[in-house]
């Protein structure tokens, strides 16, 4: 599989989607921006239910791998990929769609803050199962 477009955060090297399933992935390098492109990567591949069944599932490889399953949120994988599927446009390269929705970047305040509580999220069952959101109704 080749190379994705490069991105502009900390991950120097295009990350495929065969590496990161893999687990391929350098753990350093591998933040916020570089999940979103990840995710919009496999929405240019895959229609979404697919999308994140193979995100989902490769994540939690990921961070099992790295020892670090703590961390992996399944509301939030959700919550990201239904919006990347939302906002990209058909023709559009990977530095279009970051142009464009610099919002899904922003750490403060994160976009997720908008629809879902503190509490909502943080509960077992947001972490474990994708929940809806309790402020905004996702569209």
């Amino acid at each position: 599989m080749s190379a994705l477009p490069r991105m502009t955060s900390t991950c120097s090297e295009p990350i495929t989607i065969a590496d990161f399933e893999r687990g391929d992935v350098d753990a350093e390098q591998f933040d916020h921006e570089a999940h979103v492109f990840v995710a919009w990567s496999y929405l240019q591949k895959y229609q979404l239910q697919e999308s994140i069944a193979r995100f989902c599932k490769a994540l939690r490889k990921l961070t099992k791998k790295l020892g670090v399953e703590s961390k992996y949120h399944e509301t939030i994988s959700w919550f990201f990929m239904i919006l990347i599927a939302e906002r990209k446009a058909a023709s559009e390269d990977w530095q279009a769609f970051r142009r464009r929705n610099a919002d899904l970047f922003a750490t403060q305040p994160a976009i997720i803050s908008a629809y879902y509580s503190s509490e909502r999220l943080g509960s077992l069952l947001a972490r474990t199962q994708f929940v809806m959101p309790d402020r905004l109704p996702l569209t």
